[in-house]
């Protein structure tokens, strides 16, 4: 699935080809996806996208009669295009521009979404979403505050998107091991000093993907509209059985939460 920066990436490539611009059609090839699409999405015809924006791991595409929510699922990908080009199967959703583009939402796995949320309004999927990694709400404090009387290995705890959104399971394990932290040492055991030395680790290492990803971008309008994990030079993740970039140490696999978890067992503690 992708994560934040992979999310971002995306939103910054849509970004010049859809602000600004104004909607002809909205066709909807298949409304099955995670969640029916909501028939409210129609009243973005004969409007002017006013700004993209992300929040966690949902894209808003804003207009002053409301705003689109889209999710990317598991296996979804968003593409610019020009109107003519012929659909691709799993093509369940485009936007249709005035320019002659439309951009399209392709779902092989139908476990994305495109919702629709009322000016003034919150949709409930932002409910209980914790604060941004990227902003000043997510700070150690924040991160020791929550984390006070929790069991939870601090990985699945750092990965809880209400305590903060979009640490996935990549730059979670990268974030933990630059920090020397046991993923598995219970989140509410940790000192507020951990905490402190933790979370600009996690904002580096997620704002270092985005801009490798924005680097590598090109243009989003030519792209396949999968950003993909971007080619980092990962420090744990994926690298099970492999020597510690630090001691030399072989790197252990663990599962927590059914996700694949890599740390050193001299350097993490």
């Amino acid at each position: 699935m992708p994560e934040l920066p992979e999310v971002e990436v995306s939103r910054m490539g849509i970004e010049p080809h859809v602000k600004g611009q104004v909607v002809n059609h909205v066709r909807i090839h298949n409304g099955r996806l995670r969640w029916p699409v909501p028939e409210e999405v129609s009243l973005l015809e004969n409007t002017v996208i006013t700004a993209v924006k992300r929040r966690a791991k949902y894209l808003l595409l804003e207009s002053d009669v409301g705003t689109a929510i889209l999710h990317l699922g598991m296996s979804g990908n968003l593409r610019v295009v020009c109107q003519s080009e012929p659909l691709k199967k799993h093509d369940h959703i485009e936007l249709v521009f005035a320019n002659g583009l439309a951009l399209r939402l392709n779902d092989p796995r139908r476990f994305g979404a495109f919702l629709w949320q009322n000016p003034q309004q919150q949709h409930s999927v932002f409910a209980k979403l914790g604060p941004e990694p990227l902003t000043d709400l997510f700070d150690a404090k924040h991160l020791y505050q929550a984390s006070r009387g929790k069991k939870v290995a601090v990985k699945q705890f750092i990965m809880d998107n209400h305590v903060v959104v979009g640490v996935g399971n990549i730059y979670a394990n990268e974030s933990l091991f630059k920090a020397g932290i046991h993923p598995k040492r219970e989140a509410g055991k940790i000192s507020l000093a951990r905490y402190q030395k933790l979370t600009p680790i996690i904002k580096d290492t997620l704002a270092a993907a985005i801009e490798q990803g924005g680097t590598t971008l090109k243009d989003f309008a030519q792209s396949d509209g999968k950003p993909g994990y971007f080619a980092q030079e990962l420090l744990v993740y994926g690298r099970k059985g492999e020597p510690c970039v630090r001691c030399e140490t072989t790197l252990q696999e663990i599962r927590l939460g059914q996700r694949s978890t890599v740390y050193c067992t001299k350097c993490q503690r």
